[in-house]
C-alpha cells in the first residue's frame, strides 16, 4: 500500500511542464539574435570579402629589426648626436645647408640676434 501525504493525495511528479510554445518561441529568439550578429559581424569586419580582392604575389612584409645590445645601439646613437652637434659639416649640400658647433652658433645668435626675432627690453642700454 502507498503511503499517503498529508493532503490525502499519493506522491507523484509534477504535472505541469514548460510550455512547448515557449520553447520555440525562445529557441527562435535565439536563432535570429544568433543570426543577425552573424549579420552584423560580416558587415563590420568585412575581411574575408577583402581577402578574395586580394591577388598573389603578395606583398612582402620586413622583419622587425630588433636590438641585440639596447646599450650599446644608445651608445652610438649619444656618439654620433655628440658628433654632429660638434662638427662642422653638410645637411644636404646639394641644397647649401650646413651645420656648424653648437657652441660657435650659441655665440653668434646671442651677439647678432635672429631676424625678424622680437628685441629683448632688458638688453637694451
Amino acid at each position: 500500500m502507498s503511503e499517503q501525504h498529508q493532503s490525502g493525495q499519493p506522491p507523484g511528479h509534477e504535472t505541469r511542464d514548460v510550455s512547448f510554445r515557449a520553447v520555440m518561441i525562445g529557441g527562435v529568439a535565439i536563432g535570429l539574435a544568433v543570426g543577425g550578429l552573424v549579420v552584423a559581424a560580416d558587415m563590420l569586419f568585412p575581411q574575408k570579402s577583402l581577402d578574395r580582392l586580394l591577388k598573389p604575389p603578395f606583398p612582402v612584409v620586413a622583419e622587425p629589426r630588433l636590438q641585440s645590445d639596447p646599450v650599446a645601439d644608445m651608445a652610438a646613437f649619444a656618439a654620433h648626436e655628440e658628433h654632429a652637434l660638434n662638427s662642422f659639416g653638410w645637411t644636404d649640400k646639394s641644397r647649401g645647408i650646413g651645420h656648424i658647433p653648437i657652441d660657435q652658433a650659441m655665440q653668434e645668435i646671442a651677439r647678432e640676434g635672429i631676424p625678424g626675432w622680437p628685441a629683448d627690453e632688458r638688453a637694451a642700454p
